[in-house]
């Protein structure tokens, strides 16, 4: 079996190929070209180390043009470990380390930074970063509310800097052929995108304690209104409670959302519902283990997600996936390939993924594929490179965030939500409407 070392190596090397041979990242021969002429390092901090974070440095340090100078975390044994992941790739110059972000974006030998934070500080580290001039690439969900999405969009506009969302399926070479053929045809009118996540998570049950040493609380919370630390939240069971997280909507269904977005070719709609609920445990979460998501677009058009957290069985032998109805046939992907169908429900065509985009894991939480994170990475660099927005940008991401916000909120108030398909906020419903922003911990409320 491959080392990580081998198989980051591969991957970039095949993302090279890809970029020379054709232009469906933004790539094209010449603009890599200008890459290769490069001298300098776009070099990069890492904010947010544990699991995810941890495995993103080592991707980002093992690109050809790019260099971690910093590592950073509220927690302290985090640190060391992220370090040692990047010394494994090519890099040789060991990251400085450091635990509060505001002290990294003071550092003007950072021209960009990766959040792989809780999702509370997803929006407000990315406005504060293109604040402090550097190039953004931001685990998803881009925001936790609303609101936020639409500051960190205001941002990347106005100190044009280039913000990604780690939505990494917007970088495959295989799924944007796919895309292409929707949207050229393959199955006709394309009116229903089904999409879906299942996992097996357990019972969470917070209880009071004492702060570790090892972490910074305080900074932890950052822009979320104070409240007692407890045991069990930190460092991944945080997504469950709605004060930092966003459930398993955003935590996960923004991948495949985004996809059926994608192929779709919609924005926003005009009508949100969702039902649901804590259904698998009596303990402490409070977001749904169970959920589904509907969404109405303009143009007869609809966008379904469904959700069981707690409950592994796979639907079509995935444990992720989205599939395309249209008027002539269906098209089915895991992300990293696709098949189509005829009306009959007979396969027509099969496309493997390329050796970059195999070996996916979807319910990997570190990195469900290192083949599409350098991929995505890669474009990431061009895009700063080049001075163009990337695959997945910011605005991109805001679109499908929200649609699962909306999602959200439509569960949390317990019905239908009427939406302004022009930009995406509800109509006539005070309550809801309460929940497209939150309050946040004296001194620091985003500011575009």
């Amino acid at each position: 079996m491959q080392n990580r070392r081998d198989f980051i190596k591969k991957a970039a090397a095949g993302s090279v190929g890809m970029a020379v041979g054709g232009t469906a990242f933004g790539f094209s021969a010449k603009s890599y070209n200008r890459i290769i002429g490069a001298n300098e390092l776009v070099r990069v901090a890492t904010i947010g180390v544990n699991s995810r974070g941890n495995s993103m440095g080592g991707t980002i340090a093992g690109q050809k043009f790019a260099e971690v100078g910093t590592v950073c975390d509220v927690d302290e044994r985090a640190i060391p470990k992220a370090i040692e992941t990047i010394l494994k790739t090519k890099q040789t110059l060991k990251p400085k380390s450091e635990k509060d972000c505001r002290r990294v974006l003071e550092d003007k030998s950072i021209d960009a930074i990766y959040i792989a934070t809780p999702d509370h500080w997803h929006a407000p580290l990315a406005i504060m970063g293109c604040q402090a001039g550097k190039h953004v690439y931001v685990e998803k969900p881009l925001s936790h509310n609303p609101r936020e999405g639409e500051m960190a969009v205001a941002a990347a506009r106005k100190y044009n800097r280039v913000v990604q969302m780690g939505a990494q399926r917007r970088s495959a070479p295989t799924l944007t052929k796919g895309i292409e053929e929707l949207h050229n045809g393959v199955i006709g009118r394309v009116y229903l995108a089904k999409t879906w996540y299942t996992n097996k998570r357990k019972a969470t049950n917070l209880k009071p304690g004492t702060v570790p040493s090892w972490l910074d609380y305080d900074l932890w919370q950052g822009p979320a209104p104070r409240m007692p630390y407890q045991e069990g939240l930190i460092h991944y069971d945080w997504h469950w409670f709605w004060h930092w997280g966003t459930g398993e909507a955003l935590n996960n269904g923004t991948h495949e959302v985004d996809v059926a977005r994608w192929g779709l070719g919609v924005d926003f709609p005009t009508r949100v519902s969702s039902v649901g609920g804590r259904y698998e445990f009596k303990d402490d979460w409070q977001t749904p283990d169970t959920q589904i998501v509907i969404m109405d677009y303009p143009n007869r058009v609809s966008l379904m997600w469904e959700s069981r957290s707690s409950n592994g069985r796979k639907i079509e032998g995935l444990d992720r996936g989205i599939i395309f109805y249209g008027e002539n046939g269906s098209l089915d992907t895991g992300g990293d390939s696709y098949k189509v169908y005829d009306l009959d429900g007979k396969l027509v065509k099969d496309v493997k993924p390329t050796v970059a985009e195999s070996d996916m894991q979807g319910r990997n939480t570190a990195s469900p594929s290192l083949g599409m994170d350098s991929l995505h990475v890669a474009d990431f660099l061009d895009a700063i490179k080049n001075n163009r927005r990337p695959n997945c940008d910011v605005e991109l991401g805001y679109k499908s965030v929200v649609a699962m916000q909306l999602g959200n909120i439509a569960w949390r108030v317990g019905r239908d939500l009427k939406i302004d398909p022009k930009n995406g906020h509800i109509l006539d419903d005070k309550e809801a409407q309460k929940l497209w922003g939150r309050d946040y911990e004296k001194g620091w409320e985003p500011k575009v």
